[in-house]
């Protein structure tokens, strides 16, 4: 019988991505991780051995968390019952990473995520004023990849001066050595998707409306102009970058629960308003 402190990789898979995601730590042997040097989508990394030094930073986060280890065993068990010990709601992962595996569900590659900064957190640089791909992608990153991502936004000009000078990653930027940009007719947005292992038919439904309204082919999908006509007032509601941003997270949330849960759904006006 499960234990009554487990979530199974099913009903985990339909959390991750909301902005109440549950904060999901992995705690596997650096042995393990070696050997299977994936993540579920948007969890971290933390020492299991040292859950006692680093367990208090997330009863800040006032979040429940959920911990992943090999298989969800005495690691995972542990460190939930730590976790709980300092007011942390803390679930295992049933089964752990193996068991989600196996269902098939999406993991992130370790060898494609940015060096991280002190702090643990991936830091990234694009140019200001953004629109579509510079908000979707960092959204993308945020609900998928890593929670505590740190975004800049500065002058075209220097976005590759300030990558080199403050440890960041570029994207979206239209030169011969950024990785993160434009392949050909697809957008960024595509490139991470498909690089961070990220495939599900949710998200590729997303990235269609997104190469849509980014690149100027709204034949692409029906809802690219809607999105598009979304992100340019958007713009032109905040002169701050980060503010305009934090906006544009619940858009782009809105977007991935209708193309996740809601696009056979229809509306109409209730039969009772139709005959008055």
């Amino acid at each position: 019988m499960p234990s009554p402190n487990t979530i199974s990789p099913d009903k985990l898979a339909r959390l991750i991505g909301r902005p109440d995601s549950p904060v999901l730590i992995d705690v596997c042997t650096e042995e393990d991780f070696a050997a299977n040097p994936r993540l579920v989508p948007g969890a971290v990394r933390r020492p299991w051995a040292d859950v006692p030094a680093w367990g208090p930073d997330f009863v800040a986060a006032r979040r429940p968390a959920v911990i992943v280890c090999k298989k969800g065993l005495k690691l995972s068990q542990g460190v939930a019952a730590w976790l709980r010990h300092e007011g942390v709601p803390t679930d295992v992962l049933e089964g752990g990473i193996v068991a989600w595996q196996a269902a098939q569900l999406p993991t992130v590659p370790v060898e494609r995520l940015p060096r991280r900064d002190a702090q643990g957190r991936t830091v990234w640089v694009t140019r200001s004023r953004p629109k579509v791909d510079r908000i979707a992608c960092p959204w993308l990153i945020r609900r998928f990849v890593d929670p505590q991502a740190v975004f800049l936004y500065v002058a075209p000009s220097e976005v590759l001066d300030v990558a080199d000078r403050f440890g960041a990653t570029p994207f979206d930027v239209d030169h011969e050595n950024v990785h993160w940009s434009h392949r050909g007719e697809r957008c960024t947005f595509d490139l991470m998707v498909e690089e961070f292992g990220l495939e599900t038919e949710p998200l590729k439904r997303l990235a269609t409306i997104v190469r849509g309204a980014d690149t100027a082919r709204p034949e692409l999908a029906p809802e690219s102009a809607g999105l598009l006509a979304a992100s340019l007032g958007l713009s032109r509601m905040y002169a701050d970058d980060l503010a305009q941003l934090e906006a544009g997270l619940a858009l782009y949330d809105a977007f991935y629960r209708w193309c996740r849960d809601a696009v056979d759904e229809g509306h109409d006006w209730p039969p009772t308003a139709r005959k008055s």
